[in-house]
């Protein structure tokens, strides 16, 4: 009974922690200037982006904390899918999965089997921007490619759709998510380090530093800064020409839209140029329509917390069923 009271305390102060860790998108910092950013985007445009909702005759902080979005069925559900989530990562998840170290040691090795053996004299600032920058270009695309991969392989999107159920958005819905896509995030990101730290560590050398703020990737604290969370909410702000490189908290929503015309849009999470290169890029700023409507049409999703667990087994194992169906069929 201890070692479970132990566990459930453990788990309880991690995420109790996420508003101190800068690794995590609900750092208080970010909160901070997600808050100030959209007071000030709705300041500036409050004649046509509140005269038409309920709380036009409101303060800004008033819609900004709209009790209609925080408390909301599927808000709810968001916060206990990021405490249950946390439990399942902590109890089944991380003990399966590999570490980037030796993925890391894989690719030197695989890289000095097949290039010369050496190592470039270059200022040591000069390897620290390099490798910091490799980090967050290899962690961006493989993010979007996993993220690609979700959308389009009907397996996958079975886990997937749960992010997508959600009708309204809090930053708590990045939290939002099956744990089998946890876990393949969690893979990910290790792939990602691994390949990373190896070819730097072939290049350079064992002296690797990745330059940081607070602790973040220099990079992805600079992003999470400029209002990542208001990707997930009810505030639109485009980034005009910019979107063209970085994806815009407007260009995110558009990704959630129930709108056919916005399926499978902006994949990417901070760099608009996969996006790009796949295809899949809509710029906000060509967008008429601000007042969306999020999630997805699914007959039992959404009809019970437990179901957000349970259904995505349920699809996953009829696409398999439907694939071989298909298969043996063209076989015929």
């Amino acid at each position: 009974m201890q070692v479970v009271l132990d566990f459930l305390q453990s788990n309880l102060n991690d995420l109790l922690d996420y508003v101190n860790d800068p690794n995590k998108r609900l750092f208080w910092g970010y909160l901070v200037s997600a808050t100030l950013l959209a007071v000030s985007i709705l300041a500036l445009t409050a004649k046509s982006t509140l005269e038409h909702t309920p709380t036009a005759n409101k303060s800004l902080l008033a819609h900004i904390f709209n009790f209609r979005v925080w408390l909301n069925k599927t808000s709810r559900q968001d916060y206990l899918l990021w405490l249950l989530n946390k439990l399942i990562r902590s109890l089944l998840i991380v003990p399966l999965l590999f570490s980037m170290v030796p993925i890391a040691l894989c690719v030197s090795k695989a890289l000095s089997g097949i290039l010369p053996v050496f190592s470039l004299t270059v200022p040591q600032e000069q390897v620290f921007f390099i490798f910091t920058t490799l980090l967050f270009l290899l962690d961006d695309f493989s993010r979007f490619f996993l993220h690609w991969l979700l959308h389009k392989v009907p397996v996958l999107w079975a886990f997937h759709q749960v992010h997508h159920s959600a009708t309204r958005m809090t930053p708590f819905t990045v939290y939002r998510s099956h744990p089998i896509e946890n876990m393949l995030y969690a893979m990910r990101m290790a792939l990602a380090q691994g390949i990373a730290v190896g070819i730097c560590f072939y290049l350079f050398g064992p002296k690797l530093q990745m330059i940081d703020i607070l602790g973040a990737n220099l990079f992805i604290f600079a992003f999470n800064i400029m209002g990542s969370n208001l990707r997930h909410s009810h505030i639109w702000w485009s980034w005009g020409k910019m979107e063209k490189w970085f994806i815009s908290p407007a260009q995110h929503q558009l990704h959630h839209s129930r709108a056919r015309e916005h399926y499978d849009c902006n994949l990417g999470t901070a760099l608009t140029i996969w996006d790009r290169l796949f295809g899949t890029a809509i710029y906000a700023t060509k967008q008429k329509q601000r007042r969306l409507r999020f999630g997805i049409n699914h007959p039992n999703l959404n009809t019970s917390f437990v179901h957000l667990y349970w259904v995505p087994f349920v699809d996953a194992w009829k696409n398999i069923v439907r694939l071989f169906q298909t298969r043996n069929k063209k076989g015929a």
